[in-house]
């Protein structure tokens, strides 16, 4: 027969002091004495005391959860910004949930539907918050809520995101500066806002160039695969460009590999260079040149901004949030070329 669960009162109990106390103490209230804190906690964890989580919800009228809703889990831009709004979070005690769409507009709206009642505020990156009304018939009525790169202007949710068209023209400027003419770009998803931001970015500065610049397109899906793909694409031509500008690092490394592949040295027969620095972009040969976006930071600055909304009991809408500016980090694989 199973022993029956350890509650409040048996900790109260074992320390000697009242419920109140206990769950002043393990709530981290300030208005409980040092050791008294210690001594609760101590028996918390050697009677081996869990928290029920839906009695807690049902007392405080609160989940002490944060919904995260994205586009997808896979690939090191999503684990980083994960690491950014998880520190932040464990920092404050809060919990995540978390789930994704995989590109699918109507699941992201049952995933947006699913958090009601089970979360406090939610972090959202959706690609579809400009189509008329789909974050307002989807997202629960007066949760505080918070944008990650997603494009809504004028729109009554803060919004943290990060200056991609600004981006990709400093990199393409840098790549022109570098005497390379004959630049391919490997762009993102079509639906993806940071995708067509920077793809925007990468065409201006080569316009604004003149007609000595020569922009060579190809299709791409942020994944290394398809950097892969479009590798493999440029060195079927003819004449391989100057350089490659892929939307993000991890079309750039696979990219990489497909010139390894074939023999085709870089920097020295094409440049490349990457979007976002993730951890993996310093340690290949040759390292990869990119634009820094502190995406930990990112998604660390949407948590607080989403804690604080919470606190505050829903500040007025559409206050806060920010835009980050990318940093242009030059590597070994944009090695300098004299200008023609």
């Amino acid at each position: 027969m199973a022993k029956p669960a350890i509650t409040i009162k048996d900790v109260a109990r074992e320390a000697k002091v009242s419920v109140a106390t206990v769950s002043r103490a393990l709530n981290g209230h300030e208005n409980v004495a040092e050791p008294v804190r210690r001594l609760v906690l101590e028996v918390a964890r050697r009677l081996r005391y869990a928290p029920h989580a839906a009695a807690r919800s049902l007392s405080s009228r609160s989940t002490h959860t944060i919904g995260l809703v994205l586009p997808d889990l896979h690939g090191e831009f999503f684990s980083e910004l994960m690491r950014g709004i998880d520190g932040v979070a464990r920092t404050h005690r809060w919990h995540l949930l978390v789930s994704s769409y995989h590109g699918d507009q109507e699941q992201q709206g049952v995933a947006l539907r699913a958090m009601r009642g089970r979360v406090d505020g939610l972090l959202v990156m959706s690609p579809y918050a400009a189509d008329s009304g789909f974050l307002m018939d989807n997202l629960p009525p007066a949760l505080p809520t918070v944008l990650i790169n997603t494009p809504l202007p004028r729109g009554p949710y803060p919004a943290f995101g990060i200056d991609d068209h600004a981006g990709a023209m400093a990199m393409t400027r840098h790549l022109l500066d570098a005497g390379y003419r004959r630049i391919a770009f490997i762009a993102g998803p079509d639906a993806n806002h940071d995708a067509r931001e920077r793809l925007r970015g990468f065409g201006d500065a080569m316009a604004g160039f003149g007609p000595a610049a020569e922009a060579i397109v190809l299709p791409g899906g942020f994944d290394e695969a398809s950097g892969h793909a479009a590798g493999q694409a440029l060195l079927r031509e003819a004449r391989l460009p100057d350089a490659v500008f892929a939307a993000n690092d991890m079309m750039a490394l696979g990219c990489l590999y497909a010139f390894n592949q074939a023999g085709v040295r870089v920097p020295q027969q094409v440049a490349l260079a990457g979007f976002d620095d993730i951890p993996l972009a310093r340690f290949v040969h040759p390292a990869l040149t990119t634009m820094r976006v502190s995406i930990a930071d990112l998604g660390g600055r949407a948590t607080s901004h989403l804690l604080h909304l919470i606190d505050s009991d829903g500040a007025p809408e559409g206050t806060g949030g920010m835009t980050l500016a990318p940093s242009l980090v030059v590597r070994d694989s944009t090695s300098r070329r004299e200008p023609s």
